[in-house]
């Protein structure tokens, strides 16, 4: 598997999007403190770089799930991690690399409901809705994305290209 040499997102676009998103949640969290529930792996260098750009006091707890072999869906959801920290009575913000076929996303929202913050949002660095299966939206999106696997800014396949500073799209031939 090879990545396509232009950027699908370039680097510069991923930062100003980071901006106007932080912008936004730093707006609608005025006064409150937000705990960012970050996906790893693949939303962790969007976590951090949003995180950095928020002007509300902040916590961060990790979660770890996947539901992905390869390039496909196994559409069973594993959790590895999960937060210890007591969010009941919490803001919890969940930071996503990708919203696709709504399997992890759609179980990670009922996990974190069971735990009765006063609320819960999704943020998503990517979202590509021509995959859904579960009816999912989040309330924060980076960029809408066609049916391609991408990789990059944290997203991977194999564990490869998490390190590219951009967003390429990977070519499965």
């Amino acid at each position: 598997m090879q990545r396509r040499s232009e950027p699908l997102i370039s680097e510069q676009a991923i930062q100003a999007r980071i901006l106007e998103l932080a912008a936004e949640i730093s707006r609608d969290y005025v006064n409150r403190e937000l705990v960012l529930a970050v996906v790893l792996k693949g939303a962790l260098m969007f976590a951090a770089d949003l995180s950095r750009k928020l002007t509300v006091p902040t916590s961060i707890e990790f979660v770890r799930a996947r539901s992905y072999q390869g390039t496909r869906s196994s559409r069973r959801v594993q959790v590895t991690v999960f937060p210890e920290e007591n969010l009941a009575g919490k803001h919890v913000l969940i930071v996503e690399d990708i919203l696709d076929t709504g399997y992890t996303t759609h179980f990670l929202l009922d996990r974190f409901r069971d735990a009765k913050p006063d609320s819960l949002e999704l943020c998503t660095l990517l979202d590509k809705p021509a995959r859904r299966n579960i009816p999912v939206a989040a309330r924060y999106v980076g960029f809408t994305i066609d049916d391609q696997f991408v990789v990059g800014y944290g997203l991977d396949y194999e564990e490869k290209f998490r390190e590219l500073p951009a967003v390429y799209v990977l070519d499965e031939t």
